[in-house]
This record gives structure tokens, sequence and C-alpha cells, in this order.
């Protein structure tokens, strides 16, 4: 509803599959596709919760991209390597990314 009406909407979601992800791209006509890539290894160091220690060792059923399965995205708009790139590195591509599409424009102050 949103991007219906011209507004930018930021959702932030585990979509573990690449034919729902399909779905909405064909659905949204300006759907800007970021793809976070982080091994399991670094993910499992910053987990503060110990979730994926625990989804490791089978004490957590169903836990994307362990025990139910993660497709990635084949063609991201934005590919953004957490382990390699700071979050203000992220923040730029997204960025760059928007002003190319004209979805922002370009020299808009970031926040």
């Amino acid at each position: 509803m949103l991007a219906r009406n011209g507004v930018i909407a930021v959702v932030a979601a585990i979509s573990p599959y690449r034919e729902a992800r399909e779905e909405v791209k064909r659905n949204i006509a300006n759907f800007v596709e970021v793809y976070v890539d982080c091994p399991i290894e670094v993910l499992t160091l910053r987990d503060t919760k110990g979730l994926y220690k625990r989804a490791l060792a089978g004490e957590i059923a169903n836990f994307t991209g362990i025990s139910d399965p993660y497709e990635p995205p084949s063609n991201p708009c934005v590919l953004i390597h957490s382990d390699r790139e700071s979050a203000d590195q992220g923040v730029a591509k997204i960025w760059r990314e928007l002003e190319l599409r004209e979805l922002i424009h370009i020299g808009c102050k970031r926040r």
C-alpha cells in the first residue's frame, strides 16, 4: 500500500525462498532487493542471544539457514558483505542505488 502511494518503505525481512522474493519484485514497481551476506561463523560470533549456537547444536528446529533452507538471491540490486564492509559502507551502497534509480534525489542528505 505504501509503495502504491509513492512512499518508500524499508522492510527487513527474513525471506528464505527465492520464488517468494521474485513474486514481490513482480508486484512492486520500485522494488530494490538488498542482500546482506555474512558467513554462519561470523553470525554465530555476533549473536548475543546464542540462537545460532543453539540451532547448530540441534536445539532449535526450523532455523533459517541452519536446519531450514535459505535460497540466496541470484541477482540482488545491492549486495553487502557485512563481514567485510562496515555499516556505513553498506548504507552508502544502498543510498547510491536509490539515487541511480531516482528514488531519492542526488544531493539529499543522509540522516
